[in-house]
């Protein structure tokens, strides 16, 4: 997890001088089976919405990746999210089935979804 909040991130000390009265609600994640599991986690979430805004107070979810296309420097295997309003046990038990989901139907090694 990418998260200025934890004191293990890189950035932690120059985020705790920056940012008063807590560290957002932006983090990412990168997923250990790579970019097709990344790719699959998407259709697979229900209380998350897959978009690129962040001016809503609905939680959001984007592969930046596939936003930016093939010469972006992101990582293809990570997740970003922007948590909102919606209750916090809904929002992981959302993360929790839909990687649970992808685990079992991302696309394979090398195809379409690879890089």
């Amino acid at each position: 997890m990418l998260y200025p909040g934890l004191p293990s991130n890189p950035g932690h000390q120059i985020a705790a001088r920056q940012m008063h009265g807590g560290f957002g609600g932006m983090l990412s994640i990168r997923l250990a089976g790579g970019t097709g599991h990344a790719l699959a986690v998407l259709p697979a979430v229900r209380v998350f919405k897959r978009a690129t805004s962040l001016g809503g107070v609905e939680s959001l979810i984007e592969h930046r990746r596939s936003m930016e296309g093939p010469s972006s420097p992101v990582p293809g295997d990570l997740l970003r999210l922007s948590v909102g309003i919606e209750a916090p046990a809904d929002l992981i038990a959302d993360l929790e089935t839909a990687l649970a989901a992808a685990q079992h139907h991302r696309p394979a090694p090398g195809g379409p979804a690879a890089g």
